[in-house]
Formats: C-alpha cells, sequence, structure tokens
C-alpha cells in the first residue's frame, strides 16, 4: 500500500530519493575533504576508508529500508494504537516493518553503491576468489545486523516508550562510526562495537581480510568469516529482547 501510494507521484519520489542520496552523500564529501590536507587516515587511504563507507553505508541502507521504521515503535505504544496490530492475523514485526514504508530510502543504498563501486576499482589488492565472495557476503551480513540492532531498540522502546533518540544512536551512530578506520578510535570503544554490540563485524573485521591489514584487537584471521555467525546470533537475541517486550505490553489502560 505504501509502495502503491508513493509511485503514484513518480517525480517526487525520484526527487526525494535523489535528495536522500545527495544528503547522506555528504559524509564522503567530508572525507574527502579530510583527504584532501592528509595522505592517509588512520595508516588507510581514500580507496581503503571507501571500502569502509561503501559497505557500512550499503548495509545499514538495506536496514534501514527494510526495518527502520521500527523506530516509531514508542509512538505507538505511547498512545495504545499499536493494539490495532495485535488483531491482524499477521505477524506484529512485519507490520511494524511495513508502517509507512519509505521507498525513498532507496537512495541511501545507492549512494553506498557508488562508493563501494569506486572503492573495489580503485584499490590496490591481489583479489582472489575468497575475497570477491566476501564483499557481498559483508553486504548481506552487515544489513542483517543492522537490522537486529533496530529491532533490539524497537523491543526497548516497550519498557522506555521514548526512545527512539537511544536507538539512533547504535544504528546511524554506529554506522558513521564504521565509515571510518578502526584504528581513529579508542581500544576500549572497538573493543566495544567488537564484543559487546558486534558492529565491527559489519565492515571492520572482514574488510581486514581484503585489505590485508591488521585485525583489530589482534583478532585470529578466522574471524574475517564469522560475519554470518554473528548475523544469525545477533538475530536470535533480537528475537529473544523482541517476543520479551511484546509480552511486556500492556496498552494504555485506557
Amino acid at each position: 500500500m505504501w509502495i502503491r501510494s508513493t509511485m503514484a507521484y513518480r517525480v517526487s519520489f525520484v526527487m526525494t530519493a535523489f535528495g536522500g542520496a545527495v544528503v547522506t552523500g555528504l559524509d564522503f564529501v567530508a572525507i574527502l575533504l579530510m583527504f584532501s590536507r592528509v595522505d592517509t587516515l588512520g595508516g588507510y587511504a581514500l580507496p581503503e576508508v571507501a571500502l569502509l563507507y561503501g559497505l557500512s553505508a550499503t548495509s545499514f541502507g538495506c536496514a534501514d529500508l527494510v526495518i527502520g521504521s521500527a523506530g516509531r515503535l514508542g509512538t505507538r505504544v505511547r498512545d495504545g494504537t499499536l493494539d490495532t496490530l495485535l488483531v491482524r492475523p499477521a505477524p506484529v514485526l512485519a507490520q511494524v516493518a511495513a508502517d509507512r514504508f519509505a521507498l525513498r530510502r532507496v537512495g541511501r543504498i545507492t549512494q553506498g553503491l557508488l562508493i563501494l563501486g569506486y572503492a573495489l576499482v580503485a584499490l590496490d589488492v591481489g583479489w582472489t576468489p575468497l575475497k570477491v565472495l566476501l564483499v557481498p557476503v559483508m553486504v548481506v551480513c552487515g544489513g542483517v545486523i543492522f537490522s537486529a540492532v533496530f529491532v533490539a531498540g524497537a523491543a526497548f522502546q516497550f519498557l522506555a516508550q521514548d526512545a527512539s533518540e537511544v536507538q539512533s544512536a547504535f544504528t546511524y551512530g554506529g554506522q558513521t562510526m564504521l565509515q571510518y578506520p578502526p584504528t581513529v578510535f579508542g581500544r576500549e570503544l572497538v573493543r566495544g562495537v567488537t564484543f559487546v554490540f558486534p558492529l565491527a563485524f559489519v565492515n571492520w573485521v572482514p574488510a581486514s581480510y581484503v585489505l590485508g591489514r591488521p585485525y583489530p584487537l589482534g583478532l585470529p584471521e578466522w574471524a574475517a568469516f564469522a560475519p554470518p555467525l554473528v548475523a544469525v546470533a545477533c538475530w536470535a537475541l533480537a528475537g529473544l529482547a523482541w517476543r520479551a517486550g511484546l509480552r511486556s505490553y500492556r496498552s494504555t489502560g485506557s
């Protein structure tokens, strides 16, 4: 329904999607401005940073398109309109994801893919079949990991009710952090996004294998191939959190 509504005004959709791509692309413009003054950033050259940027932007864009609407769950919990989703013969999470589905978010995905394409062409690495295969695996698993963070944040809103900004700190904030090399951040922060909120497996860890870089925190080489396992674990935990939050929902009492 929301897609048909959006495509009823196709020129508006194209302009909105293009505008979104331009706005999100300003992040990479900031990186280009940095490289106009320095040759490397945290020891990483521009094509290497572009790879990290493209992977995180594309992965996050896919998650934002599919499940980004979950950020508004707190509003439904506060005003009790979540009740209407509970009585429908469809999974509540699917309805939350489809609520006001914003097809214009494909602009973020397109912009991320363009930067990723540039990085893959500009990188000077010895490509092997395993490295080539790892690139789409990173995009898919990264999208799943970000989606799990969206769902976990939505589950937290059952308790906090007005925690969309807290959720954004880990979703939008996490995506922005992953655009930069892990070497520019403190060791404690890198440890937190590796072992507590495993966002590092979106691009930092597997990209280290592709680029031939030292692994963050001295992780073993097999960690580069762990994103599928991490993605499954994140979704399992997010699913448990969602079920617990949904069971705790008691409406508004009115």
